[in-house]
């Protein structure tokens, strides 16, 4: 059997306006996005004798993770395949085997990751030569978000989050995690923005999802966690705490035991905090994970790179 392995980083959104209900079912957003240090390991092999492509799964939510043809990740590697032109192979199949840590469900784009991974692995395993932006391309037509997964760092997302531009960011940004005890769909958080804004519980969105937050981007150019830090914003928290209350009781406690922001990661239900430094992202973890108010807590820091591949069994 040989295989490649390649980790691929969660993500956080900096910023995320979300635009009016599209007719196509799907949201315009203007998105900051930054790859943060919380990583899937993502192995793709060619296991000799016919059979079905196969999922294995195992680590963080593994049991939520779908092992079938439902997979994103067994998606991504059958739309590369289908792009470069590949026949099934005769001899062998498909085995991807993903080790999570991101967590499932939880607004850091785990699943997206894993697809990110597998194009990449699938790509270098089958030799198929394909380009970064080739791949983005397939990305695009995965999940919203795979294509930054591939690219990683800190960028400015439009459209689904699938057009993006790479941004500048300084400096060395320190978060800390709050892992909640459940899960929320994204599809129903986006279901419940739509029922706020239409009962006027939240502001509409106009036209579009509103501008790039210029305070947000000149802050990320400047190296400033507290800047950064007031300039956070995320559409979807109100309907993410609307679905799930209790995330209220844990963005109050991260805030009083000193983090410099606190903010729902994309739809939740993960809570994120911006802490000063290394030092104070340590010790706001450990008071968090103390206080109860999350089923787990986890550090990370940002920016980092996209899917990389850390093995290569055909060398």
């Amino acid at each position: 059997m040989t295989g490649v392995t390649v980790r691929a980083p969660a993500k956080i959104n900096l910023q995320l306006a979300v635009g009016p209900l599209r007719e196509d079912g799907y949201h315009d957003l203007v998105t900051v996005f930054q790859a943060v240090s919380l990583y899937d390991e993502v192995t793709a092999a060619t296991v000799d004798g016919p059979g079905e492509d196969v999922v294995l799964v195992s680590g963080e939510g593994a049991e939520s993770v779908p092992a079938g043809p439902d997979n994103l990740a067994l998606k991504a590697a059958t739309a590369l395949a289908q792009v470069a032109g590949l026949s099934p192979d005769p001899d062998g199949h498909l085995e991807i085997t993903i080790r999570k840590r991101i967590p499932v469900a939880a607004g850091l784009a785990g699943g997206s990751a894993d697809a990110a991974a597998a194009l990449v692995a699938c790509n270098e395993l089958w030799q198929a030569g394909l380009s970064l932006e080739q791949l983005s391309g397939i990305a695009a037509g995965v999940g919203s978000d795979v294509a930054f997964s591939l690219l990683g760092g800190t960028a400015v997302g439009q459209g689904r989050g699938e057009q993006l531009s790479p941004a500048l960011a300084s400096g060395e940004y320190h978060w800390v995690l709050a892992v909640a005890d459940g899960q929320l769909s994204t599809p129903a958080v986006y279901r419940m923005l739509d029922q706020l804004r239409a009962a006027k519980s939240v502001p509409d969105a106009a036209a579009g999802p509103g501008a790039l937050d210029n305070t947000l981007m000149t802050a990320l150019r400047a190296g400033e966690p507290g800047a950064v830090g007031r300039a956070l914003s995320n559409d979807l928290q109100a309907p993410a705490l609307a679905l799930f209350p209790a995330l209220r009781k844990t963005l109050n406690a991260g805030q009083e035991l000193g983090a410099l922001a606190a903010i729902v990661a994309g739809s939740g239900p993960t809570c994120v905090f911006l802490a000063a430094d290394a030092d104070r992202a340590v010790d706001l973890a450990a008071a968090l994970a103390g206080a109860g108010v999350c089923r787990a807590v986890a550090r990370a820091s940002g920016p980092v790179p996209g899917v990389t591949i850390v093995a290569n069994g055909l060398s």
